[in-house]
Order: C-alpha cells, then structure tokens, then sequence
C-alpha cells in the first residue's frame, strides 16, 4: 500500500491493568491477524511475548503489530503501563501519528494515566478515548468521563453509551447512527445485532447527542449557523467535523466497551479510521542541527522526499539486533547504503521486515509512513536519524529522564563476566533509562533504573536470557549535593619550578542557583584582568568538579558561579592553569556555602480499600511522606503524597499486608527535596565508611 491516506500509525497507552494488551488482541482477532485470542492472565497474549511478560501479566516493552481494516492498513504499538516503563511509552508516542488512551471502568483516570496523557499532550498526539472493563463491579461510564475532565483536563467527546451495568453490560448504542449494538453471551465478537435504542434509554440518549452536535460544528461556521437555525448536519458533515476537532486536539471522541467480552470493539476501530490522523495529517517533524537547536525545516511525510527516519528502539532477539525504524520521508529499498547523520557513518540495509510481535514478514521496501524493523545494523541507537547521503539532516531528538535508584551486581564466576559485559552492552542499547558503570575503586558493575520493578526485570533477564550467575547488592538511592549560602571568594594556582611557570587568579561567588538549573557559569569581568580566552577554561574546570560534591561525594546540583575579576600573568598563564585554579577554587569554596544532601521524593499514587485508608496514611506518614490530597470512588480511596525514595523500598509488600492485597500502588520521580538532619548524617557516614572500605 502506497496510498498514505489509508494508514493509521497508532499507540494503545493507559494505566496498569487497564487492559491494553487485551484491547491489542481483540483488535486482532477482529482484523484476523490470529484465530485464536491469547489471554493475559493466561500468559498468551500476542503482543506480551517476553517470559517475563508472560509471567508477571504485564507489558514490559512495547510491541509492534500490522493489520487491517476497512481498507485501512493499521501499525498498532501496544505500550507498557507500569510507570517504571514510561521511557517505552514516552518514544512510541514519538513516532506515532494518533493513540486511543484505555481507561478502566471502576479505576478510572489512574496515575500512570495522568502521566502518558502528559506526555501526548507534549508529542501533540491526536487521540481517542476507550472506557474499558464496564462488565466490572463499580465500572462507571459517565464518572470516567467527568474525571477525564477534571484530572487530565481534556474534552471528552461521548459518542457511545453503555447499556446495562456490571454484569448486566450488554452492548453500546451508537450515538450519531441512534443504534444500538447488542452482543450476545458468547463472547464472540461478531455475534452482535444491531436494534433499536432501548426504551429508558431514549432521552438520555437525545440529550448526549445534542452535545455530540453541539461539540462538532462549532469546528465549521457555517455549520454552526446552519445548526442555530435549527438545520441538522448530515451524519458526514457531522464526521467531517469530528475528525477535524479530533485532529486540532479540540476534543476526545470517547468510546465504551468491554475487550474481555469483546463488545464494543467493532465502533472504535470504525473510529480509528474515520477521526485519527493518516500520517500526511499530522504536523511534521521539525528538523533540528547538531546541537538540538531547530533549524525552522521539517520532514514533510511524502515517498518522494528525501529519506528521513528515526531510530526508535532496539531490540535483540534470536536472530540478532533488529532496530525499530519510524520513516517520515522517503524510501528505503534493501540493498540501500544510508547515512547515521549522528555518527556520521554509513549503514548499508540487509534485511527489513514488518513486525507481528515477534513474529516477521520480510520486506524488499519501505516508504514514509511505515514502522519497520531493520535486521543488523551495527552503530545505531535509540534517537538517532538516519536519512540520504546526499541530504543530511537530524531529527528532534529524544530526551530520556536520569535514573532514581541503582543497584551493584557482581558475577558468581569467571564465565559469567565475559557474557554479562556482552549482555549489558545489548541491554543498554535496548532501553536508553537503564545505565550502567563501573565502580573504579571497588570494580562493582553498578545498574542504574527508574525503579525496582524495572531494576527486578533487567537482573532477571541477565540471569534467563544471557545465562549469567549473579550476586545482586541492596537497592541504592541517587543522592544529590546542592549549597545553601551565597559566598564571594577569591584563588591563586601558582607553580614555579624551573622552566615556564603557571599562574592563573581568579575571583568568583558560588550561589545556590533556581531549581533544576543544574550548573550555570557566567562572567561579569572589566578591563581584561582575565582574558576572554581562559573563560572556556575555567567554566570547564568548575563544571568537572560538579561530579563529586563535598560532603559525600554524589553529583552537585543548582549552582551558579559568577566569576567577576582575577588577575594573569603575559607568560605563565595558560588554559590548563586557569583551569586548575577553577578546580581547587571549587573545593576550597564548597565546603564553605553550606552544603546540603539532597534525596529524591516520589509521586506516590496509592489505591486502598476504604477500612484500611486510616492505617495506609499513617504508614505513609512514618515513611515522612506528605499527603497531598485524597480522592473516594465506588470501590476504595486513592491517596495521593510524595514520598522519599529511600522510605519506599519494599512498599508494595507492607501494603498488601495492610489491605489484605487488595491495595495497589504506583510512584514516579517527582523532584530532590533537603535530606533531613539525621537522615543526612546517616547517609554522608555510610558513604564514607565504603570508601575507607575500598
């Protein structure tokens, strides 16, 4: 298929347990891309094909899947949920045209919701909204819609209803067609009937029609005017206007079902084609220079442009590396020699295939708005663009969050440090949020995640797949340093010693700088008392030293330095001295502007029965965690706080006690917060004690 009008690249994203894999199944069995529906509780969905999926009924990393519809080619990404996993969501909705968000009927807007939402809204994603699981106890369609407003505030566009609730859910009624689709208790989905809305149903149904309209043709004037006259639009007129607000993120058309009991998948996939952007709707890519500034260029998607595509991700399977390749222009025929603008080196393309999960139909070629797999391609990463020779650009790149929490692994034996380096090396490249080094002094491998799931599945996929015996330390905490006084000082490196000398002086304030600056250097010095040309030099001293921080040596953050005057000598004075005079200036000042630990605190989400929120909020608040509000629904009450990291290891087991496991949880990285007095103390004395031990 060549005609990009008929394709639809989508990403299917929610909280945990939304049951996005499932709606990935159903869609497929709908499609007929497999005959026989695999479960997730059952270990046999499609899209979860890792044995650590299977195992844990979770999505670790996103899968890919082509199918059809109406005509339609559709490249469907199904994502994790688990926010450990976000940075799978974060760059699927990179190269993704459009997204349904899955939402539980009884769960509604959970926190990892919130945080995919987000990152759509930042990758301006057009969207549709699926209230799933509304065969559930306490499901509620019209309680998910009003908290899509509240919390995520969006504009959902109601476009089916439910009839029945919980166990009696037993179809939805179409709202633009006024139908209503009934499926019957098979459970098969194309065992439905189309009737008439049933009777306590019609005025309900008028009035969310009426808005339905009333939404529409305010995206067309004369519509509009039409409409006030009382004229009612045609249902295409109707259509045209939807896909155009859904396009300009005016609104969400939003859809009910259940994919277990596969009702109401047939309306959202006839949605899929009628609202979500082709990939020649959507804004292009921007284009951007070797520094990540924008060039003002884009990549229009056409076959006839030159090529431009993004390195998604990288996967290793059995048959070696395969990079997952969004094209944005152009074309890529096997055989083609292509350009990494980011190493500058050339790729020539050996195999291509279209993914089905892990399964893989080979290609000869591919055009602007495919997703593909290339098969072998040895210095490509995540985030880099590969484009033609003759016309080199670079992509936007993607940004990935830092690592919260690490852990120190050290292999059984001999055999096992040769495979876990190549291992690693793999995993790295895989999944750019996990980071590995070494430890010099001490020659530990340390693994750095976003968290201990993620941490639990990468040591579990060293020892399953690669085979590696390993010993694994305690979680450790990413500590920061930061200063808390403003201080002016002022040092003199001198070196006399036969031959040329070296002198450089300067004169500087350290001051705590805004949150989440990092490291800013500027300079305020007259009259040339220090030349222009040291001033690399000595921003580029202070900025080494920010590694390692005064009291314990963790990374520094938010300071700024000014430096306003100094002196050189015509001779003795160099880059390097300059430089060096930064550094010693940076230790003997440090010390000096009230350093202070800094720890991570987390956004923690946590869902409890309504008899156990008494004991889960004083738990929480042993752990010094701040309750930032509380929010009752039909089956519990979600807590909301922040939470320090180094409080939260092990949570999810003392929660479960408490609620007799039925409390669920989620956190993510929130912001570095003071580390109180004791807990400091603690911190700087077991940090000093390993390395005495070293």
């Amino acid at each position: 298929m060549t005609d990009l009008s008929l394709y639809r690249n989508i990403g299917i994203f929610a909280h945990v347990d939304a049951g996005k894999t499932t709606t990935t199944e159903r869609v497929l069995k709908l499609t007929g891309k497999i005959h026989k529906l695999g479960e997730v509780h059952e270990g046999e969905s499609t899209t979860d094909f890792m044995e650590q999926e299977a195992e844990r009924g979770i999505t670790i990393q996103s899968a890919a899947v082509t199918c059809e519809w109406n005509g339609h080619r559709l490249n469907i990404i199904d994502t994790p949920g688990h926010v450990d996993f976000t940075v799978e969501v974060y760059r699927s909705l990179k190269v993704l045209d459009g997204g349904i968000g899955v939402f539980c009927g009884s769960g509604g807007v959970e926190p990892q919701s919130e945080t995919n939402w987000r990152y759509a809204n930042d990758s301006k994603v057009s969207r549709l909204i699926f209230v799933n699981k509304l065969d559930r106890v306490g499901a509620d369609f019209l309680r998910v819609t009003e908290q899509v407003k509240k919390v995520l505030g969006a504009n959902p566009l109601i476009m089916t209803l439910p009839i029945g609730r919980e166990d009696e859910f037993s179809g939805v009624v179409d709202l633009l067609s006024k139908k209503a689709y009934v499926w019957d208790e098979t459970g098969q989905p194309e065992n439905y009937e189309v009737t008439d809305i049933p009777a306590d149903m019609v005025d309900q149904v008028e009035t969310y029609r009426e808005q339905l309209i009333e939404s529409a043709v305010e995206m067309d004037d004369d519509l509009m005017m039409a409409y006030m006259e009382g004229e009612e639009p045609s249902i295409d007129d109707i259509k045209r206007c939807i896909r155009k607000g859904t396009l300009e993120l005016a609104f969400f058309p939003t859809y009910c079902g259940s994919a277990f009991k596969n009702k109401g998948m047939q309306l959202l996939l006839d949605a899929v084609v009628d609202y979500l952007p082709s990939p020649t709707e959507v804004n292009p890519q921007p284009l951007t220079d070797e520094e990540g500034n924008p060039t003002g260029e884009f990549a229009i998607v056409s076959p006839d442009e030159p090529l431009r595509a993004l390195a998604f991700k990288i996967m290793d399977d059995r048959f070696g590396a395969l990079t997952f390749v969004r094209i944005y222009s152009g074309q890529i025929n096997k055989g083609d020699t292509i350009l990494n603008s980011f190493t500058g080196k050339t790729e020539r393309i050996g195999r291509m295939c279209e993914m089905q999960a892990d399964e893989r139909n080979e290609l000869s070629h591919a055009t602007a708005g495919d997703i593909i797999a290339i098969v072998g391609m040895k210095n490509v990463q995540t985030g880099h663009t590969l484009c033609s020779q003759d016309h080199p650009c670079t992509l936007e790149a993607m940004v990935f969050p830092d690592p919260v929490i690490s852990i120190s692994v050290t292999p059984k034996d001999k055999g096992s440090t040769e495979k876990m380096g190549i291992a690693i090396g793999k995993m790295v490249a895989e999944d750019p949020s996990f980071r590995v080094e070494t430890d010099e002094d001490s020659g530990e491998t340390i693994l750095k995640g976003m968290g201990e799931l993620h941490l639990d599945i990468k040591v579990d996929i060293l020892k399953r797949t690669y085979g590696v015996e390993l010993e694994v330390g305690q979680p450790q905490v990413a500590y920061r340093e930061t200063i808390t006084q403003k201080i002016e000082d002022s040092y003199t490196h001198k070196k006399q010693s036969g031959g040329s000398g070296q002198f450089g002086k300067i004169d500087y304030t350290i001051e705590p700088g805004e949150p989440n600056s990092g490291f800013t250097f500027t300079t305020t010095v007259v009259g040339g008392n220090v030349p222009k040309e040291f001033f690399p030099a000595i921003e580029k001293g202070f900025k080494s030293m920010m590694e390692q921080g005064p009291l314990a040596g963790f990374p520094v953050l938010d300071v700024a330095i000014n430096l306003h005057d100094g002196a050189y000598h015509a001779v003795d004075s160099s880059a390097v001295a300059f430089e060096i005079a930064a550094k010693g200036a940076f230790r003997q000042s440090m010390p000096k502007a009230g350093a202070q630990l800094l720890e991570p605190v987390m956004k923690v989400d946590v869902f409890s029965p309504e008899d156990n929120v008494g004991d889960v909020i004083g738990d929480l608040n042993r752990r010094r965690g701040m309750i930032s509000g509380q929010e009752p629904n039909a089956t519990g009450v979600r807590i909301k706080a922040d939470v320090p990291l180094s409080e939260m290891f092990g949570y999810i087991s003392t929660l479960r006690t408490m609620t007799s496991g039925r409390g669920q949880f989620s956190m993510e990285f929130s912001h570095y917060a003071p580390c109180p007095a004791n807990v400091a103390e603690e911190v700087i004395a077991k940090e000093k004690e390993k390395r005495a031990a070293k």
